[in-house]
């Protein structure tokens, strides 16, 4: 393993081109306003929380309604810088519930392709695999269409356990 310094000097490189610190702000400006955006279009169907920043790794906010609080659950969009795509993310509220819905959807279609539960979530599902960052406006249009959908088929899912 390389040694701190030697990742310092390749971090302090990479700042000085500038181009990391402005496609960085670029991605967070661009996910809070698509959270204020999806705030005053599905404020009928979900209440949406902080936007968190992350370690530049993801970029991401809850998002809920009744349904889901009740049983201490909540979703998030999320956009995951490593694989630059945006991801829906079914969360329980503790680690004991997290669990509990694993065991649910462990075999789910959701959870198809993995052998072991997610580091932090009870699914994680693709929503955006490509985006196409240079017409943010189809862009957003095409989150929120397909959030409604997915979140619609989770929620769905959950209600079979019920």
């Amino acid at each position: 393993m390389k040694k701190l310094s030697y990742y310092v000097n390749a971090y302090q490189e990479q700042l000085k081109k500038g181009d990391i610190q402005q496609a960085y702000n670029g991605l967070v400006k661009y996910v809070m306003r698509l959270r204020t955006t999806l705030s005053k279009n599905l404020s009928d169907s979900y209440y949406f929380g902080n936007l968190f920043q992350g370690y530049m790794d993801y970029t991401y906010f809850y998002y809920s309604n009744d349904f889901l609080k009740e049983r201490k659950l909540k979703l998030a969009l999320v956009l995951n810088h490593t694989n630059m795509q945006f991801e829906i993310w079914l969360l329980g509220q503790t680690a004991p519930i997290q669990e509990k819905y694993w065991q649910s959807f462990k075999t789910s279609k959701w959870n198809k392709d993995r052998a072991t539960k997610p580091k932090y979530s009870i699914l994680e599902t693709v929503l955006i695999e490509n985006p196409n960052f240079n017409d943010l406006n189809l862009l957003s249009q095409q989150i929120e269409d397909r959030l409604v959908i997915i979140s619609r088929e989770i929620i769905d899912d959950i209600k079979k356990l019920n």
